[in-house]
């Protein structure tokens, strides 16, 4: 299980990229086309409205690292549940 505070800061993060999504992607087109002012203001907006400081976590327990984007879970997980046959389309393979 991650760390409770990562997990939610990472969740604040979310709603904040979510709340800036818009401003942002009409900044970005704007400075696109060469808009000096467009540049300043996406500069000024919150570091944490860029999706790229999310971070793919699994949704049952949080563990940052070997993520499955497939299924949205880690690969612990992927693999206790895939052998419990719990993920539909998916069993062991065995030769």
């Amino acid at each position: 299980m991650a760390k409770k505070s990562m997990v939610s800061k990472n969740e604040k993060r979310q709603q904040i990229v979510d709340k800036y999504a818009a401003k942002r992607a009409e900044l970005k087109a704007k400075a696109k086309g060469g808009d000096l002012e467009a540049l300043v203001a996406l500069a000024l907006l919150p570091k944490n409205a860029s999706p790229v400081r999310l971070r793919n976590r699994c949704k049952i327990n949080g563990r940052p690292r070997g993520y499955m984007r497939e299924f949205g879970i880690s690969r612990v997980q992927f693999r206790q549940l895939a052998g419990a046959g719990l993920i539909p389309g998916v069993k062991k393979a065995s030769w």
